[in-house]
């Protein structure tokens, strides 16, 4: 059985992330940001973590997963 999205590559793609680059694995449009959840199409995918192996949709987004204290609100 296929999934919803089939087998054409417009769904959640599966990504292998490397030093300045990624790879992917089985075809989509999209990955998910590890901390907000957020959609990124792979065109617009700049923030990663080889080690985690998870992408980030923003710096900020970086920064609350690897350093938790480091972003305190605005008042």
């Amino acid at each position: 059985m296929l999934n919803k999205f089939g087998p054409s590559g417009h769904g959640e793609a599966q990504v292998q992330y490397l030093d300045g680059d990624f790879r992917v694995i089985s075809p989509g449009t999209f990955v998910r940001c590890a901390v907000t959840d957020t959609r990124i199409p792979l065109d617009e995918l700049k923030y990663w973590s080889v080690d985690l192996q998870e992408a980030y949709a923003t710096p900020a987004a970086v920064l609350q997963r690897h350093f938790p204290g480091a972003l305190k609100p605005q008042p």
